[in-house]
Formats: structure tokens, C-alpha cells, sequence
């Protein structure tokens, strides 16, 4: 399904997550390539050092992308160790990235969920990445269930099953 040296790109966004949770984040890498490069790369900034909701792997690694990379946005591939969140694959599809790659399924909250609902709004399903995963369950899956037991601590996580009540 896809390549040894597309699985190095999985490895290095483990080694992001787990430097994201060193410093107190939820455990979560993500690394954006373009033509066998890394572009950009980041590591889940959500918890630390102040509450910010919107600085998820996906979107640092993002963040991190030369500008005049971006017209080539289509050929571009995001691998992350946590299948994306909704609001990432609306980021990751807004800004035309062509294909996902992520090493464990978010079955709580995982963006997969909603493509089959979107070919009609891009372009006929043209702008739809494609979406490969779980590629590295057996590293990733750990990773994903520290994240979530992060993440229900966090203040946006008060919704969620199995959050502390004081």
C-alpha cells in the first residue's frame, strides 16, 4: 500500500509525537512531503504551553510549509500518526492536499468518516484526498490512546464519555 520510505515519513511523525507529549501535549506527529521531501512537520501543540485548540499536528505541520510550495498543493501527501479530525481534513481539503496517510484509525473522531459526503462539493470528488490507513497500527495505536486520554482532560474535551467531573 505504500513504500518503505513512505513508511520513514510515518516513523518521523512518531518521533514528533512522542516530543509533543514529552513537553506535555497530546501525543500526535504529522509531516507534510512533497516529491520525496519533507516540506513541513509538527507535533500536537493543544495542551501546552497554554490551551490552544487549534494547533494540531496536522495543522503545525502545515503551518510549516514554504509558501511558494503551495501551488503544488495537490501533489503534496500529509502522513500523521493519528488518523486526522474532522476540522484537519477540512484544513487538509480546503488547502488541496492530494493524499493522507495516517498510522492509526481515530474511530471517535476521525475526518475519513465524512469524504464519501463530499465529491459533490469538490469538483466531482476530484478534490477529495485519498485516504490511506491504519499503515502502522501497532505504534501508532498506543500514541492514539494516550492522546485521547489527554484530550478528554483538556477543557474541549468536557463533552466527551469517561471525562472527570468535579
Amino acid at each position: 500500500m505504500i513504500t518503505s520510505d513512505e513508511l520513514s515519513y510515518v516513523e518521523r511523525a512518531i518521533e514528533l509525537a512522542l516530543a509533543a507529549e514529552n513537553d506535555g501535549n497530546l501525543p500526535v506527529g504529522a509531516v507534510i512531503t512533497l516529491d520525496n521531501q519533507i516540506l513541513g512537520e509538527g507535533g500536537n501543540r493543544m495542551a501546552s504551553p497554554l490551551y490552544n485548540p487549534g494547533r494540531h499536528a496536522e495543522i503545525e505541520a502545515l503551518r510549516s510549509v514554504p509558501q511558494e510550495a503551495w501551488n503544488r498543493a495537490s501533489e503534496m501527501t500529509c502522513y500523521s500518526t493519528l488518523e486526522p479530525c474532522v476540522m484537519c481534513t477540512g484544513t487538509l481539503l480546503l488547502h488541496g492536499v492530494g493524499r493522507v496517510v495516517f498510522g492509526s484509525s481515530d474511530v471517535g473522531g476521525g475526518g475519513g468518516k465524512i469524504l464519501e459526503h463530499l465529491p459533490a462539493f469538490f469538483d466531482g470528488g476530484a478534490g477529495v484526498p485519498e485516504w490511506i490507513g491504519p499503515v502502522l497500527p501497532d505504534r501508532c495505536d498506543p500514541l492514539s490512546e494516550r492522546a485521547r486520554a489527554l484530550f478528554i482532560e483538556l477543557p474541549c474535551g468536557n463533552h466527551l464519555p469517561g471525562r472527570s467531573k468535579d
